[in-house]
């Protein structure tokens, strides 16, 4: 089954995602890991995308879509994937068709906007070993450091409320029009993301359910 997770940032797509790679047994392929992977090892790509995520942007189709091909092609993904992050525009989800993965299952997540930013603009990293809080809903033992390693935590500048409205306004006009894009393929599945992860986990299974 290939299944690809929609929604604006904040929404809980990754949370999701990693949720379901347990349940359906599906290898979990976010780009936005891809992505921190190359900006951590400090390359080429990585700094191109460093440049554009500062600066509240998506990272362009050229990029992304070699990415995910050459991550698709992988063992692990011969058998369905859940895809967090991609597609993002209607371009990339025909160069997505055009690799011949259909897709089974288009989830959208939908969460109001004051909650995405207060969701990402409340979260807190640590620099050196990649933990991830938040400074309401899961905050550190010593406000500002990290548990594991006791570095001070950081807040990414795209985390930032000006970056996170940014964001939010690039997915309505690049991101959004795939879900008309996908209902009309008759595989849209419109899920509310505001709730406990559990909970939104058992509403996602039941919709995924009907459409089987």
């Amino acid at each position: 089954m290939n299944v690809i997770l929609l929604g604006p940032p904040g929404a809980g797509k990754g949370t999701q995602a990693k949720l379901l790679s347990v349940e359906l047994k599906l290898p979990h392929i976010s780009t936005g890991d891809m992505f921190r992977d190359h900006k951590t090892k400090g390359t080429e790509l990585g700094r191109k995308i460093q440049a554009i995520m500062d600066g509240g942007g998506l990272v362009t189709d050229d990029i992304t879509n070699a990415m995910v091909k050459d991550r698709l092609a992988q063992k692990d993904a011969s058998r369905g994937f859940i895809l967090d992050g991609f597609p993002r525009t209607v371009a990339q989800a025909e160069f997505l068709e055009g690799l011949g993965r259909k897709v089974d299952a288009a989830l959208s997540y939908d969460v109001p906007e004051e909650k995405v930013i207060e969701r990402i603009s409340g979260r807190r990293s640590c620099p050196k070993c990649g933990s991830v809080y938040h400074v309401s809903s899961s905050p550190p033992r010593k406000a500002g450091f990290c548990d594991k390693d006791d570095t001070g935590l950081v807040q990414r500048d795209d985390d930032k409320p000006e970056n996170v409205k940014k964001r939010l306004q690039e997915y309505a006009q690049k991101t959004a029009p795939l879900k008309r894009w996908y209902a009309e393929k008759g595989v849209l599945l419109d899920i509310d993301g505001v709730g406990t992860p559990e909970g939104i986990l058992a509403v996602t299974q039941t919709a995924l359910a009907a459409l089987r």
